[in-house]
């Protein structure tokens, strides 16, 4: 359950938020696949771009901090600064709000995945930012929170799908990483989809740790932990 960079001492490396999602030069299929959407319903028409990204924001921060059971839309207006009529224009039912949010905030930080890594020298250093980007910046991060927050929910297959997709788009993009990586001669011969499963297995599990707030977090960088873990398998036989 992927959000962005992780611990104290890490440099902020990806860049604000824009546009959408970019191509990953040669191999772009995973990269540049659309984002998973929620229906709209088309009756309604949105009220503009700025207005739904500040309702998206304040949802995900509300989410945060009261979970989706006391969740309501009267809270999200209010740290929205909007009336309760606009945030139910936006999204209508709560189950309906929550799904697309979730996947406008990994639009997003899918988009600044993007920008980061096309601008990346290597394989490696795309690696470090998607193991920056998938991990929370710290205990209670806002975007793991919404993660977390909605998988514990009932969905029905629709909704189901959604999830998936979101979650397959993580792998993927690790994937053509290692790919990469694999083809240049920088990573070792692995076997992509297996290692991508205990990747990101691994990640989830540490991404967990930090969000409980466990001491061994606290003075040590889950980023650097991982970074590190992952690089050992994939430097290639005779490199020390």
């Amino acid at each position: 359950m992927p959000t962005s960079e992780t611990g104290p001492a890490e440099p902020d490396r990806l860049p604000p938020p824009s546009g959408v999602i970019g191509s990953a030069g040669a191999d772009t299929a995973a990269a540049s696949r659309p984002a998973a959407r929620v229906p709209i319903d088309r009756k309604r028409q949105r009220s503009g771009d700025d207005a739904r990204e500040r309702a998206m924001r304040a949802a995900i921060s509300v989410i945060a901090e009261k979970g989706t059971a006391a969740l309501r839309m009267s809270d999200i207006a209010a740290r929205a600064g909007m009336s309760t009529g606009h945030i139910l224009y936006h999204f209508g039912k709560k189950d309906r709000l929550l799904l697309e949010v979730l996947a406008w905030s990994q639009a997003d930080l899918w988009t600044r995945f993007q920008q980061a890594a096309d601008r990346a020298a290597s394989p490696a250093e795309k690696l470090d930012l998607f193991v920056r980007a998938y991990l929370p910046r710290h205990q209670g991060d806002e975007r793991y929170a919404l993660w977390t927050q909605v998988l514990a929910q009932r969905h029905d297959e629709a909704g189901k799908r959604i999830l998936t997709e979101l979650l397959d788009g993580w792998d993927e993009r690790l994937e053509t990483i290692l790919r990469e990586g694999r083809d240049l001669g920088h990573f070792a011969e692995v076997d992509l989809p297996e290692f991508t499963v205990r990747a990101v297995a691994m990640l989830s599990g540490l991404a967990e740790d930090v969000m409980f707030g466990r001491p061994r977090w606290q003075h040590t960088s889950a980023h650097a932990f991982a970074l590190s873990a992952l690089e050992r398998e994939l430097r290639p036989t005779g490199q020390g």
